[in-house]
C-alpha cells in the first residue's frame, strides 16, 4: 500500500511503524512543541502532495492535531482507537505500538477537512443522544468516535469534529444506533 500523501507524526518510532504498515513519507514533530520550520515544511507538502496528520490518541497528540489543522488548514485526519495503540506493556499509547493491519485500516478510513463547516448534527442532538452529559456519555463518545473513525473527543468537540468532517445524520444515527444497542447488550 502506498500513500500519495506526507504523513505527519510525533517521532521517529511512529515513522518506522509507518513504514512497516504502508511505503509512505513523514515528517516528525518531535513532541507537542511543534517549531515554524516544521510548520512550514508541513505546509509545503501540503501544497506539493497532500498532507495526513496521524497523531497519539491521547492529549499531546490532539494538542498536536489542533496546531497543524490551526496552522496548515485543509489537511487530512487519520485516527487510532486508543485500544488498537496501546503498548504491549501496558504502559503508553502510540501509534509506533499500533499492529500493521491497525495502521492500514486507519489510513484507509482518513477524513478530509472542510472549510466551509455545514452543521448537519446539532450540539442539541448530541445531547439528546446522551453523548453529553449524564453517566454513559463518556463511554458513549468513545464507541462513536471508534465507530466513525473519528478518534475520542469531548463533547464540545465532537460536535466540532462531526461538522469538520462532514460526517452525515445518517451515519451518525446509524453509529449512534450500533452503540446504544451494544449498550443494552451489556446490561
Amino acid at each position: 500500500m502506498k500513500i500519495k500523501e506526507i504523513i505527519v507524526v510525533e517521532g521517529r518510532d511512529d515513522t518506522v511503524a509507518i513504514q512497516r504498515a504502508v511505503e509512505a513519507d513523514t515528517i516528525e514533530t518531535n513532541g507537542s512543541a511543534i517549531n515554524e520550520e516544521t510548520l512550514e515544511r508541513i505546509k509545503l507538502a501540503k501544497e506539493k502532495r497532500g498532507v495526513i496528520i496521524f497523531t497519539d490518541p491521547d492529549f499531546p497528540g490532539e494538542k498536536i492535531r489542533k496546531t497543524i489543522a490551526e496552522h496548515v488548514p485543509g489537511c487530512k485526519h487519520a485516527f487510532l482507537p486508543k485500544e488498537e495503540a496501546r503498548s504491549k506493556k501496558g504502559r503508553g499509547v502510540g501509534v509506533e505500538y499500533a499492529s500493521v493491519a491497525a495502521i492500514r485500516q486507519a489510513l484507509q478510513h482518513v477524513y478530509e477537512e472542510t472549510l466551509e463547516l455545514k452543521e448537519e448534527i446539532t450540539f442539541d442532538d448530541l445531547v439528546t443522544a446522551g453523548l453529553i452529559g449524564g453517566a454513559l456519555a463518556k463511554a458513549r463518545r468513545q464507541r462513536l468516535g471508534q465507530l466513525l473513525k473519528i478518534g475520542y473527543t469531548n463533547g464540545k468537540q465532537l460536535h466540532k469534529r462531526l461538522q469538520m468532517f462532514q460526517i452525515s445524520k445518517e451515519a451518525f444515527c446509524t453509529a449512534l444506533e450500533q452503540v446504544l444497542q451494544e449498550e443494552k447488550q451489556h446490561e
